[in-house]
């Protein structure tokens, strides 16, 4: 396979081959920090399944150009969701492809986080198999403070990650978390200085290149039947979010970012 072949038709992803074997996948919207629109959206979840069948990579860098690693979904794409339910279904179905096509792939990823990490970018970033963030890097998912369920990959991994008492704390109060932090809190895998976080991620993909494939991709297989387990918790968390999109909380989450103010959310729930 050839990069004209198989990459040539994403339009909101960037490719390049940094060393021999080593795909580079850039999220490609800096002048919207990398916000993923609906395109973007269903690219991120599809690439993961053309680059595990490409026989020339051997492993996968994913960062995002300019300032930001992905400032998440872009608003319009939250409204569309909010108005339709076939959008809704085809984000739900993005959204769970997403997650295990990235624990699927046999091709070792590593993800560069700087800046903002937020959303989809978010979700990949973390399902990396070794992610690495500059020290001032933001991590957070803010889906509570938008009034929808943290369901997009945080059930799935950050208890396992971090502990079930930090991913409450940082989950139910949508509270952010530094590179630096991440790495104490074991969220991410390395934290280095911000000058030095594309030549780290480079050297570390260059040695699962050149590493033993086979036992290399066996491992991660391995490894992700963690992940592969707590399935079902994630398929409900997914399924919950969604659910949201149909509610009254969401639409004041969303006015609320939109007029950038506090939301105010009902004191009452129906559940």
């Amino acid at each position: 396979m050839t990069d004209t072949d198989v990459y040539a038709k994403y339009q909101r992803l960037a490719f390049d081959r940094p060393a021999p074997g080593v795909l580079r996948i850039t999220l490609n919207r800096p002048d919207k920090l990398n916000a993923l629109d609906a395109l973007g959206h269903s690219e991120l979840t599809r690439v993961w399944r053309d680059a595990d069948e490409d026989e020339t990579v051997r492993s996968i860098i994913l960062c995002g150009a300019g300032k930001s690693f992905s400032a998440g979904g872009d608003f319009q794409m939250v409204q569309d969701m909010i108005d339709s339910f076939e959008v809704r279904c085809r984000v739900w179905r993005e959204a769970k492809d997403l997650v295990y096509n990235i624990i699927n792939c046999s091709k070792p990823v590593v993800s560069a986080i700087q800046g903002a990490a937020v959303g989809a970018g978010l979700v990949a970033a973390l399902l990396a198999d070794i992610s690495i963030a500059s020290k001032t890097a933001k991590l957070v998912d803010g889906h509570t403070r938008l009034g929808v369920a943290a369901g997009d990959h945080a059930a799935i991994i950050w208890p396992l990650l971090c502990s079930m008492a930090k991913a409450k704390y940082h989950l139910l109060l949508c509270e952010p978390v530094n590179g630096e932090k991440a790495e104490q809190l074991g969220l991410v895998s390395l934290s280095v200085e911000e000058d030095e976080l594309q030549e780290k991620a480079l050297s570390v993909a260059i040695r699962l290149s050149e590493g033993a494939p086979s036992a290399i991709r066996w491992t991660k297989y391995a490894l992700n039947n963690w992940l592969r387990s707590a399935g079902p918790i994630f398929d409900t968390s997914l399924a919950l979010e969604m659910l949201g999109f149909s509610g009254p909380e969401v639409r004041e989450g969303l006015d609320a970012h939109l007029e950038k103010r506090t939301p105010i959310f009902p004191p009452t729930s129906p559940v």
